[in-house]
């Protein structure tokens, strides 16, 4: 494996020549790592292990710990392990079908989405979503290390808020080329200093998982019931989009064929849904870690993983190290996760600005942006009240994740309204789909006023289950309804080469866009409109007049 390239250290492409209508920029910046645009296979040099790993990277953060910590002193710990299953098991067959669009056909989670039943338009909901969940996640993952901060350094907590925020900037400027270098080279450190604590527990003092079990939790008497388990899988599911990040990565998995489909498989799978294996176990190891210390910090301080960690730490080492290895394992986690919740918030709302507007206005504003929000939400001290933001976030992204998982899993290979092939370009797909949109707007405002008591007090817990189901029922019913006519405004986008190989892989015919002057791949381009030529897909999105968007078929 160390022959073969990583994802930091391929060159990036030729900076883009001058480009017309304004889209110079947008080309000279989507070029470096092929955001918001299909990934071509020239630029995809990696084994399937490589891309694996690379993704794995960024399971490091803190989150789980908290998340974890939180349900299980709220519900006790029978009730916290069921519902960190459940949540498990849901995030694993929804992100399945997702990862597999991703690395087959090497395009990014809202591409995927726009032909999988939202439309060109209709998936800029989505994409908010998920500019949500990274700034949410940033928010989180920024209070823990000022929490760090607070303790080791004696910062005050608005100040670490502060920066916790600016310091990801400069790393992010570079995007996934300078995230990936970070990610190899702090994952070992990061590993050895979280597990490393919780063997040495368990190993010198058997007594601590006795204990852990029988945790009754605050508001419980030691049993399990189902509204407990259902509340905390609720938050639980609010990482249900963390599969959009894996895809940032999986869409630069090589073309499967048959000589490394085990391999290209194994990828899929564990860097893809995979990643919620290592999540769920962070979430019980936040419940260990909560009850190990809650007699010494009290309810209100246990589910900080600085503590955590910190008296993990303090019953194996000497005390002058203590302090210093908690304080550096939670700003490497947090470093690790939020250069790239920064990095793909900004791509999510860049995606949904050009597509809006027409106009891009460069990568770096929309940083800002997400830093603002996040920033917000970390001086209102959302910490506090975690469990009530990820609870009613998580409806918005289970509605959302099962909606397209439907799509592809029942729309495209049962009832085959849907087409098989994914399709993104702009001309080629209806403005809004109603199949995607109205099943997720239904499913998400009826969870969500669920979550609210609006359907009364009995049914509140089951909001993350209505979510789940009312976007599985409404999908292919939908789909159903509309007779599939409403994914594809023309199915012939003016080109004579195939989209896809002989193996079902993209296929890797390059064609000159003739506005922007550079070199793509078959997938990327469609015929334009007023000129014997090609035009690239993000050429097409920032066309403001439509001179170049081929017409609706007749």
């Amino acid at each position: 494996m160390s022959a073969e390239p990583r994802l930091a250290e391929v060159a990036e492409p030729e900076p883009a020549q001058e480009a017309a209508r304004g889209t110079d920029q947008a080309v000279k910046e989507t070029l470096e790592d092929y955001t918001l645009r299909f990934a071509p296979r020239s630029y995809r040099r990696w084994t399937p292990m490589v891309v694996a790993t690379t993704a794995l990277g960024g399971i490091a953060y803190m989150a789980d710990f908290s998340i974890g910590a939180g349900i299980g002193l709220a519900h006790g710990t029978g009730n916290a392990l069921l519902a960190i299953a459940v949540a498990a098991v849901v995030i694993f067959v929804t992100g399945f079908p997702l990862a597999y669009y991703g690395a087959r056909y090497n395009i990014d989670l809202d591409l995927i989405t726009r032909g999988s039943g939202f439309g060109y338009f209709g998936s800029v909901l989505t994409s908010v979503i998920f500019a949500s969940f990274t700034f949410i996640f940033f928010a989180l993952e920024g209070s823990i290390m000022a929490q760090g901060l607070k303790l080791g350094l004696g910062l005050p907590l608005w100040l670490g808020y502060l920066v916790s925020t600016l310091m990801v900037i400069p790393l992010v400027i570079y995007g996934m080329t300078a995230l990936s270098k970070l990610q190899v080279w702090t994952t070992p450190i990061w590993l050895l200093l979280m597990v490393g604590p919780l063997v040495y527990l368990v190993a010198t003092d058997p007594g601590t998982v006795d204990r852990f079990l029988a945790y009754a939790g605050t508001d419980g008497d030691g049993g399990v019931n189902t509204a407990s388990v259902l509340l905390g899988a609720g938050v639980c599911l609010s990482l249900i989009a963390q599969i959009g990040e894996q895809i940032d990565y999986l869409r630069f998995m090589p073309p499967k064929t048959e000589a490394n489909k085990r391999g290209w498989w194994t990828a899929v799978v564990m860097a893809g849904p995979g990643w919620v294996v290592l999540g769920a176990l962070k979430q019980a190891i936040g419940v260990f870690l909560a009850v190990y210390i809650i007699a010494e910090v009290g309810p209100a301080a246990a589910p900080e993983p600085i503590q955590q960690f910190k008296h993990a730490f303090d019953a194996m080492m000497p005390s002058w190290i203590v302090l210093p290895l908690a304080v550096a394992l939670v700003v490497i986690s947090q470093i690790k996760i939020n250069v790239t919740n920064a990095y793909s918030g900004s791509l999510a709302w860049t995606n949904s600005f050009t597509r809006v507007t027409g106009r891009y206005p460069g990568r770096m504003v929309f940083v800002l942006v997400n830093l603002g929000f996040a920033l917000a939400l970390m001086e209102a001290d959302m910490f506090s009240f975690l469990n009530s933001i990820l609870g009613f976030y998580s409806n918005c992204a289970i509605a959302w994740v099962v909606t397209v998982a439907t799509d592809i899993g029942i729309n495209k290979y049962v009832l085959k309204l849907s087409p098989h092939a994914p399709e993104f370009r702009r001309g080629m797909l209806y403005a809004v789909n109603p199949v995607g949109v109205v099943s997720f707007v239904a499913a998400s405002g009826l969870s969500i006023a669920m979550y609210f008591h609006a359907l009364g007090d009995t049914l509140q817990p089951y909001s993350p289950v209505a979510a789940a189901v009312i976007a599985f029922v409404l999908t292919p019913l939908m789909a159903v309804v509309t007779k599939g006519r409403y994914y594809l405004r023309r199915t012939d986008d003016g080109i004579a080469e195939p989209l896809l190989d002989e193996d079902g892989n993209p296929s890797a015919v390059t064609f000159e866009c003739h506005v922007c002057r550079q070199q793509f791949e078959r997938p990327d381009v469609a015929a334009c409109r007023t000129h014997d030529a090609v035009v690239c897909s993000l050429c097409l999105s920032t066309d403001k007049t439509g001179d170049h968007v081929l017409p609706a078929a007749v």
